[in-house]
């Protein structure tokens, strides 16, 4: 009987590292259902995120923000995942990660796009908003061309995983689900967003786990040092981005 082990232990990769990748692995999924269940209440069109963003502008940026850096925070667990599966699947590995990758850049995208949005609500009310937004909906833009990747890319990571035997099937699923994550700018939370949000915590959150204690714990030393490091350049980058 084949028995499924969340490990996701490799040969430490220089490049994201068991630290940042397993750190990505646990933080992304958790903030990004924390986004996801923050906008719940309201409902999931675009006019109705305006209007939210109006009446309750403290919960919808915290809600839309913790979406947005859950998306980002992903990519080097993505990535460690990939050479995972890459260990006995190099397509599935590298086709699922590439595409994977690039759905989180254009997720990206489109959460400029809700800054841009909110902004105007900001400044010039959520029924002027939503007019501009409605008659600039359907423009182009060169990330439309990723719409596929941001839904398939998942699909196939799920299907390597699951080949990999790093997920049994019930979280190979969780993975696959994130492919129903809406996507598209000032989308709202509907039941199957807060599904697949929960199934990207219950595949990936313990491999994260798994992959931080996969190797030998550093010293006190230097998890202070670098905390301190993260920290220092952490608050320059955040006052150097205000800083326009």
């Amino acid at each position: 009987m084949t028995v499924t082990t969340p490990s996701i232990a490799v040969a430490d990769p220089v490049f994201p590292g068991r630290w940042v990748g397993g750190a990505s692995l646990v933080l992304g999924p958790l903030l990004l259902l924390t986004g996801v269940l923050l906008r719940l209440p309201f409902d999931f069109f675009f006019p109705a995120q305006l209007n939210a963003h109006q009446h309750h502008p403290d919960l919808m940026t915290v809600s839309y923000s913790f979406a947005s850096a859950g998306w980002v925070l992903l990519w080097p667990g993505v990535v460690l995942l990939a050479a995972r599966i890459g260990e006995r699947f190099r397509e599935l590995a590298l086709w699922g990660g590439a595409l994977t990758v690039l759905g989180l850049f254009a997720r990206t995208f489109h959460a400029g796009v809700d800054h841009l949005a909110f902004q105007l609500v900001a400044v010039r009310g959520a029924e002027s908003a939503t007019r501009t937004v409605s008659e600039t909906y359907g423009a182009f833009h060169v990330f439309s061309t990723l719409n596929a990747a941001i839904m398939g890319g998942w699909l196939l990571l799920a299907i390597g995983a699951y080949r990999s035997r790093i997920l049994g099937p019930v979280r190979a699923v969780g993975l696959a689900l994130a492919s129903a994550m809406p996507l598209g700018v000032l989308k709202g939370t509907t039941p199957l967003s807060v599904v697949a949000a929960a199934g990207l915590c219950l595949a990936l959150v313990p491999l994260g786990v798994a992959a931080v204690r996969s190797g030998p714990n550093p010293r006190a030393a230097a998890v202070a040092g670098r905390l301190l490091l993260l920290i220092a350049a952490g608050t320059a980058m955040f006052l150097f981005g205000q800083a326009g």
